[in-house]
């Protein structure tokens, strides 16, 4: 994957993949994050609006003190924040979940737009936020992004809590038998997700766009969930597929740089008409946990 034909160099060429990973981070932090949850039987419809939430209050933090580890620390635990209430109605109620992920990207849209108004004006300002130290514009999330990948994997396949999770997406009754609460495992699963979420959010705006716009997430939070299906509900798969998205997001600015007349609409659906394919194309034959999206409650 070059992006910058004009340096073939090694270190242009790893310059290109950084940026690649830049623009793969948000969407693939998110996508491992909703794997955790589904793999427990939790779908979480409403990611769009944990990781709105999450660049929202990470922006309103950093901008008010300067300091984008702040900002970090607030988009992530708002993200926490919104979802676990989510998980309350849709696992603590057994409420349907789709619903419940639909009225939390509403929420989610409302509120940031209003507060941002209010805050900035009703047409809003460009904001211009402090960016996260990095080294060769490799910062602390793209590292926790890397790391994440095989942490996820061997949480999920060598740990007991990786089982009893597993078991709380495919089998809940088994979790019962074996004395755990298939409630409180949704709802740390459903936790992570939106700790995932919310960073996922945080770093859109700090790290990506270094500002806020409103609805800025434009749609990642829907192509992150279906990039766990696109993945097979595996780590390393999700993260491929999200960087498939990624560098499609990023061409589109080299596109423009090298001066490519394509037409920018085209360029900017370009990662959600791939998406779409891969699903149509991928989709049937892959089998998701028997529990997802299944409501459960003790007999």
């Amino acid at each position: 994957m070059v992006l910058d034909e004009a340096d073939g160099s090694t270190g242009g060429r790893l310059m290109d993949l950084i940026i690649v990973l830049l623009f793969t981070a948000p969407m693939a932090l998110a996508a491992l994050g909703e794997l955790v949850g589904q793999k427990a039987g939790v779908i979480n419809i409403g990611l769009e609006g944990t990781m709105l939430t999450g660049a929202f209050f990470a922006m309103l933090a950093a901008h008010s003190t300067g300091n984008p580890w702040l900002g970090l620390a607030a988009g992530t635990f708002a993200g926490v924040c919104l979802t676990v209430i989510g998980g309350i109605f849709s696992v603590g109620l057994a409420a349907d979940q789709v619903v419940v992920g639909t009225a939390i990207n509403l929420l989610s849209m409302g509120l940031t737009s209003f507060l941002f108004r209010s805050k900035f004006g009703s047409s809003g300002q460009l904001l211009s936020l402090p960016p996260l130290p990095n080294v060769a514009r490799i910062d602390v999330v793209t590292v926790i992004l890397v790391g994440s990948v095989p942490l996820i994997l061997w949480l999920l396949q060598k740990t007991r809590f990786g089982l009893v999770l597993r078991a709380a997406g495919e089998y809940p009754k088994a979790v019962e038998a074996a004395g755990f609460s298939v409630v409180e495992v949704r709802l740390l699963a459903v936790a992570i997700s939106g700790m995932f979420g919310g960073l996922a959010g945080a770093y859109l705006s700090l790290g990506v766009a270094q500002s806020f716009a409103e609805n800025m997430t434009s749609g990642r939070g829907f192509i992150a969930i279906a990039m766990v299906t696109f993945g097979r509900w595996r780590p390393l798969y999700v993260f491929c597929a999200c960087l498939l998205v990624g560098f499609l997001e990023a061409l589109q600015f080299r596109f423009q740089s090298l001066g490519i007349q394509i037409p920018f609409q085209l360029v900017l659906a370009m990662p959600y008409i791939v998406a779409l394919l891969v699903l149509a194309i991928v989709g049937k034959g892959t089998v998701a946990p028997s529990a997802l999206a299944r409501p459960y409650s003790k007999e």
